[in-house]
């Protein structure tokens, strides 16, 4: 289970205060106690995603997928000094990336490390 505080969470409000789709996902993330993967879950569920495989494994196997754009070398560097915007930003050009599960995904991004993340597409470019 991914975790994040009450802290993690206001920092991404005060970030993104404009937008009411993050909003409305920090408001999820937050009735399920910063359990990020319970919260990915219900996000899923509304966006009309229909994961089946285990909560946490879902929500894993959704950051990977995107690992390419979030790993961006530009929105990395943001991503390392916690700032979000840019690679929210950029998420929302992308049709095909639900935008109700941005939120999430960056957040267990940022627990897991940045560079930790990004490193298996590191080891792919050099």
């Amino acid at each position: 289970m991914t975790k994040v505080t009450a802290q993690e969470i206001a920092q991404f409000r005060s970030q993104l205060a404009e937008n009411p789709t993050v909003m409305e996902a920090l408001d999820v993330i937050e009735d399920c106690d910063g359990d990020l993967e319970d919260a990915t879950m219900t996000l899923a569920i509304r966006a009309g995603q229909q994961p089946e495989t285990g909560n946490s494994e879902w929500l894993d196997a959704l950051a990977k997928k995107w690992r390419a754009v979030i790993c961006e070398q530009g929105f990395r560097e943001d991503l390392l000094q916690g700032s979000v915007q840019g690679m929210m930003a950029q998420l929302k050009t992308i049709s095909t990336f639900p935008q109700i599960l941005a939120t999430p995904v960056l957040m267990y991004v940022l627990k897991q490390g940045v560079n930790t993340f990004c490193e298996p597409l590191d080891e792919v470019l050099e």
